[in-house]
């Protein structure tokens, strides 16, 4: 028997690709162009439909009575606030009592230690006789005296009744007045006197006689200085103070030399 003979196999190649077609780029999105709105008036509302509302109910009577109302009478009493008890009063009363003995006292002290006034100090530097002479026994010299004043006070010393006398066997033969002035606080002022004495007739003087030698004689004048004003504490307290400075004076009557003072 004849076998059938098997179909040839042949190779072929694959079919060629189809060709690529040009494909535009998309086109980009253009949005249209803006239009002005136009103005729309808003609806108009139509006005709710009248509602018939139910007559008002008469107003109540002004006066109505709890049997009027039907409700039972309650009688209430008004409530009175409660008085504070002693103790609290007490314990009240010595706090305050305390309290303002403790602010007396801080007020006492700063016035005593700060704020106290003080007299003024006065000291007598040199006591001179520019001038002295002798006739028929009466006496006529020139006198000068320089002093120190301090204040020692906190506050401005204001001096305006200031004066300088001088005293000779308890009559007065001669008297100036210092010119008003300020003092500042804790300052030191320099004064210097010099006023011319009247005539006076000298006493006689008792001549001593030490060792077989005779004193010359000697008369003692008395000089009184007095400084008088206000100090003003806090600008609003003024206190007076007054400060007085006492000297006597041993004057040679031959000369009229100083032969020494003691204030």
């Amino acid at each position: 028997m004849n076998r059938p003979t098997p179909p040839s196999r042949t190779h072929q190649p694959p079919p060629p690709p189809p060709p690529r077609q040009y494909q535009p780029p998309p086109r980009r999105y253009q949005p249209p162009p803006p239009t002005t709105p136009r103005y729309q008036p808003p609806p108009r509302q139509q006005p709710p439909p009248l509602q018939q509302q139910p007559p008002a109910a008469p107003p109540p009577p002004l006066h109505v009575t709890a049997e009027e109302r039907g409700a039972p009478i309650i009688a209430t009493k008004a409530k009175r606030p409660r008085p504070p008890s002693g103790r609290t009063n007490l314990a009240s009363c010595v706090v305050a009592t305390i309290f303002l003995i403790f602010i007396i006292i801080v007020i006492l002290i700063v016035y005593f230690t700060v704020f106290k006034p003080q007299d003024p100090k006065i000291a007598v530097s040199a006591v001179q006789l520019p001038s002295f002479s002798v006739v028929n026994g009466t006496v006529n010299f020139t006198f000068s005296q320089y002093a120190s004043v301090r204040n020692p006070n906190p506050a401005v010393f204001s001096h305006y009744d200031s004066s300088l006398q001088l005293l000779y066997s308890g009559t007065q033969v001669g008297f100036m007045f210092i010119p008003a002035g300020e003092i500042d606080a804790g300052r030191t002022k320099y004064m210097a006197a010099t006023f011319s004495v009247q005539s006076f007739p000298l006493a006689a003087p008792p001549v001593a006689v030490t060792g077989g030698m005779r004193v010359q004689p000697t008369m003692e004048i008395e000089s009184k200085l007095e400084m008088a004003g206000r100090v003003r504490v806090l600008h609003f307290f003024s206190h007076r103070v007054q400060a007085t400075a006492g000297c006597r004076v041993a004057i040679a009557v031959t000369d009229g030399s100083v032969l020494g003072f003691h204030c």
